[in-house]
């Protein structure tokens, strides 16, 4: 036996549970429950039990009555896991917390939240344990969806189809990118929770105004950041022109960098807004600036006639 090794491992152990003495804190027990994964029982059978009634009530609708998907996606299987695989409990939860049911988010309770996405859990085949799954927002994130799923099926395609760009980098920045990230800024004086219902105008005269405010103030958030998130391709779109008839200059590793940039804060805006939280949305704006304006100044702003891509 090696005595050296193993009373260095006892003296590292002992100052550790010292230091967890002499501060309060409980780091040990902490590391061990972020540890966790739904494989190891967090929630009841009587709980899912109590889940399943809710559900047949509130989801089925939209989701299915085996979780098969419907109007909604699937909630059970593989492409259910593909999604959720790896992410903590807390996500799903305030997924299911904030934006649903869809015609009615935030009318459940976070307890029969619980017992929803305890049903969820059961139906994909996690065991269940002696204690019921929780509410707390600290606990629900260290536990996880074990990372190797099962993704779904590939399905065989033929080749790609190719769409060749129609308009020039400055009429996408003004048709999409531009409205969209006004939408997020929007978000900093105005919670989209306290804006009206929407509606559509019957006595409008142009149906930009009648139907303007025919979605749910958060979707419209969600749809912004999605603008975002999604338009990496766009940018990237071989062959697209700038305003003065310059290529976009998609080879340039700065550009490249800055599209990053940009389709990774409107995955974080969508994140902010699933939680329905102006106050996270509003400080991902922050970021949308910075993105927008990395790229400006290169190629708008201070913009040499070789990098010049949109007028100042």
């Amino acid at each position: 036996m090696n005595w050296g090794s193993t009373m260095q491992r006892v003296d590292v152990l002992c100052l550790l549970a010292l230091a967890c003495v002499t501060t309060g804190s409980s780091s040990l027990p902490l590391l061990a429950q972020q540890t966790r994964t739904t494989q190891v029982g967090v929630f009841t059978n009587a709980q899912a039990t109590r889940g399943a009634v809710l559900y047949e009530g509130k989801c089925a609708a939209c989701h299915g009555a085996r979780m098969e998907g419907s109007v909604g996606p699937e909630l059970a299987g593989s492409g259910f896991l593909g999604v959720w695989g790896g992410q903590p409990l807390s996500n799903l939860f305030n997924k299911v917390d904030k934006t649903m049911p869809a015609d009615a988010p935030g009318t459940l309770s976070r307890v029969q939240v619980a017992e929803i996405v305890a049903y969820m859990l059961q139906a994909n085949q996690f065991p269940g344990g002696t204690t019921n799954l929780g509410a707390d927002e600290g606990a629900l994130k260290q536990i996880s969806f074990p990372a190797s799923t099962k993704g779904a099926t590939p399905v065989a395609l033929g080749p790609s189809p190719s769409f060749p760009a129609t308009g020039n980098m400055n009429q996408v920045m003004r048709g999409i990118l531009f409205p969209s990230s006004n939408v997020l800024f929007d978000v900093q004086t105005q919670d989209p929770s306290t804006r009206p219902k929407p509606g559509a105008r019957a006595d409008a005269s142009t149906t930009t105004s009648r139907y303007g405010d025919v979605y749910e103030p958060w979707a419209v958030v969600d749809a912004a950041a999605i603008s975002l998130a999604e338009v990496g391709p766009l940018l990237m779109t071989p062959g697209r022109r700038c305003e003065n008839g310059k290529p976009v200059p998609v080879d340039r590793a700065d550009w490249q960098r800055w599209v990053r940039e940009l389709t990774e804060v409107g995955r974080v805006a969508y994140k902010a807004s699933q939680a329905r939280n102006a106050e996270m949305v509003s400080e991902v704006t922050n970021q949308v600036a910075d993105a927008c304006a990395n790229c400006h100044r290169v190629y708008r702003d201070t913009a040499t006639a070789a990098t010049r891509c949109t007028p100042p």
